[in-house]
């Protein structure tokens, strides 16, 4: 199956909808006034539906099994066709089409199971999806232009004794979400130097400012210190989002000390020094977070998001 550990939980909703018809009337009446041989059509079928949202991933390899917390049926008859309507709900990583897609589908297959035996002429006309949320879908989209600059803090990259590969990798990130990088450099773990670039890009009103490295607990990190005094306001949940985030794939991000802070329109933060602690410090927040930049600059707000 695909690697899915890099993403975050969010809710999700899938409906469906399936559509069987018939050819007769007295098969509509039948069904209304559960006179069916095989039992109360919708009931029944509803009980299916709900074994063939569980059962999806046993059924297609590649699906994940997802833990639905929300499921519901609903019918309605229009001439000669019944439509089936089939809703989802989860709070987790990976959407749940299919497995809406699948509850309709066996939903259909059922009423078709037990309308064929007064209905030779009962068919499945279509299956498909009519709206999902969450995920990539739902991302949200910049609006406001937006740059970037990335500093990385590091004694031994500085002397040229070591190699960047964290700072390296958090530029891509902010390409592939199309922010423009116009300032990338390496600095010692010095206060001073930490608050003098942080000035500068202030000065250039940059609008993303990430720190890379210091944050942890060795005697030269100080990139914490050096921000803090100089940070208007905290977001503690951007903080808290890139713990959690960190926790639940490793223990020892409980001990990383990152800081996230606006100064006037510039958002900072603070991340690991470390590779998978940088880039997973960024999935735990971004792309979602860039919404507040459109809330600064006055961007029309959607209710959606």
């Amino acid at each position: 199956m695909v690697d899915i550990t890099h993403k975050k939980n969010t809710l999700r909703i899938a409906k469906a909808e399936a559509i069987v018809n018939v050819s007769s009337k007295a098969t509509i009446e039948a069904v209304n006034n559960k006179t069916v041989p095989k039992g109360d059509v919708f009931e029944i079928s509803r009980a299916a539906g709900l074994l063939g949202v569980k059962k999806t991933p046993e059924l297609l390899p590649d699906c994940h099994p997802v833990p639905i917390e929300y499921t519901n049926f609903e019918f309605e008859i229009d001439g000669l066709e019944i439509k089936i309507s089939c809703t989802l709900k989860t709070i987790y990583k990976t959407g749940i089409e299919v497995e809406a897609m699948h509850g309709a589908s066996v939903v259909a297959l059922n009423i078709y199971d037990m309308l064929k035996p007064i209905d030779k002429g009962v068919e499945i006309l279509n299956i498909r999806l009519v709206s999902k949320k969450g995920g990539k879908s739902d991302r949200h989209k910049v609006k406001a232009i937006l740059s970037s600059a990335v500093i990385v803090c590091s004694d031994s990259i500085s002397k040229g004794t070591n190699v960047d590969r964290a700072g390296k990798e958090v530029i891509k990130k902010l390409e592939k979400w199309n922010l423009s990088v116009n300032d990338y450099r390496v600095i010692p773990d010095e206060i001073n130097q930490i608050q003098e670039q942080l000035k500068k890009q202030i000065e250039e009103k940059t609008s993303l400012i990430v720190f890379v490295g210091g944050t942890g607990l060795s005697p030269r990190d100080s990139t914490p210190e050096a921000i803090s005094p100089l940070i208007q306001k905290r977001i503690p949940g951007m903080e808290e989002a890139i713990r959690k985030y960190g926790q639940d794939r490793t223990p020892y991000a409980a001990l990383s000390r990152s800081i996230v802070g606006m100064i006037n329109s510039s958002l900072i933060i603070t991340l690991p020094g470390s590779t998978k602690g940088a880039v997973e410090s960024l999935n735990a927040v971004f792309p979602e977070s860039f919404h507040l930049f459109d809330i600064i600059k006055g961007v029309q707000h959607n209710k959606n998001v």
